[in-house]
């Protein structure tokens, strides 16, 4: 009989046990909240998002995507089908996202701690680790409160996103006391700030707009969708994907800058189509043409960037100025000076190094019977239930080895 200890009591954790706990294992999950779960509560706004029909490479992000080509495959994804549905969760997909039928982030919870408690996993919760070290071939977890001596431990204690719901970073701190490589953890899927006159003019708009990244002058990648205009930056959906590369950019000291197309709902003939809606409507000043498009506030800032007077008429204006008008609607440049912190992302960007972890089992290769799961490896995904996808297969492939489980 062995004696495995999981440190965290979140999704990588609980879905952890819950394979690891057979033949007569003994599995003790290590909790520092007074309850588990606590983040996965709040995912999808309350509905939690927990899949997503797509799982191609370009949703995901490491430092070493081939290693994670190998374990987000679609076997893996059709087990992680298979789980919930061993679970009794019947899936609602909605635009390729999954969620529980009931719309309830509970009904997940309710069923991964309904099966681990079936199971004989034991929980300690308000239980903080405070050292792992391992001595003739037995690994000593001192807690606050208790000492424990195990044959198996898994790390699966979250990141730094996002601490208030536990996941503070310790993680990192025992791995590197093992000798393990951590690429700095940055906050990723978050707010992204900027600097200029133009933030406090557009505080609190939306606009369904797209996003040109560009790094150090190079184009990177697009993204549409809503985006949140703050006084601070630019938030939204769209702009948390773009995040993903600006946090790392900007940790390697390169220029960040985002280009908004405030009318992507007009082709690449912008010029001729502003034209022949001039001329529909003569008898309107160009900012009453903008503001049939825009919102006022950033119909006043596309004027004061293109150095156009308001009560001027669009057949009017010097073709200089048409082109200044054209550029600032589809390619405003937005500077990117940094993002907001962990407490306000959802994941972080880093992590464990995957060259030192089987990608097979998630077993360490520096240290026999330390398993690492979940958000401390360096895989992040973009919006739309990826990193929960990592979470369950990369605890599933280490229960499995753990369970002693033959696929």
């Amino acid at each position: 009989m062995k004696k495995i200890l999981i440190i965290g009591g979140g999704v990588s954790g609980i879905t952890t046990s819950i394979f690891a706990k057979k033949k007569n294992n003994e599995v003790i999950v290590l909790e520092r909240n007074a309850q588990p779960l606590k983040k996965l509560l709040m995912t999808g706004n309350g509905k939690c998002n927990y899949m997503n029909e797509e799982n191609n490479m370009d949703s995901y992000h490491s430092q070493n995507m081939d290693i994670v080509e190998d374990i987000i495959t679609w076997q893996n994804i059709e087990r992680v089908k298979d789980f919930f549905s061993d679970l009794g969760i019947v899936p609602k997909i909605k635009n390729g996202y999954y969620y529980p039928f009931s719309n309830q982030a509970s009904t997940v919870k309710d069923a991964l701690m309904g099966e681990a408690t079936r199971k004989g996993v034991v929980f300690k919760y308000n239980c903080l680790v405070n050292s792992i070290s391992k001595k003739n071939n037995k690994f000593i977890v001192v807690t606050d409160t208790e000492k424990y001596e195990a044959d198996i431990v898994v790390l699966a204690c979250g990141s730094k996103a996002y601490p208030k719901t536990g996941s503070d970073g310790m993680g990192y701190l025992f791995l590197k006391e093992f000798k393990h490589t951590i690429i700095e953890p940055l906050p990723a899927l978050v707010q992204l700030e900027s600097k200029g006159s133009f933030l406090k003019e557009w505080d609190g708009v939306r606009s369904d707009v797209s996003l040109d990244l560009f790094e150090d002058g190079k184009y990177i990648t697009s993204e549409k969708g809503e985006i949140q205009l703050t006084n601070y930056g630019i938030s939204g959906i769209c702009t948390f994907q773009l995040s993903n590369f600006v946090t790392r950019g900007l940790f390697e000291g390169k220029k960040e800058v985002i280009k908004i197309n405030f009318v992507p709902f007009i082709d690449d003939f912008l010029a001729i189509w502003f034209d022949k809606f001039a001329k529909d409507h003569s008898n309107k000043n160009i900012k009453e043409l903008l503001e049939g498009i825009l919102n006022y506030k950033l119909v006043s800032i596309i004027l004061k960037e293109s150095k156009i007077n308001k009560d001027s008429y669009y057949l009017d204006l010097s073709n200089e100025e048409k082109i200044r008008l054209i550029h600032q609607l589809r390619s405003f440049e937005v500077p990117i000076m940094g993002t907001k912190g962990f407490d306000s992302c959802q994941i972080c960007n880093g992590g464990v190094s995957l060259e030192e972890i089987d990608s097979h089992t998630m077993e360490s290769k520096l240290v026999k019977g330390l398993f690492i799961v979940g958000e401390l490896l360096d895989i992040n995904g973009n919006c739309g239930g990826y990193n929960l996808t990592t979470c369950w297969i990369s605890s599933m492939l280490a229960g499995k080895k753990i369970g002693g489980y033959r696929d």
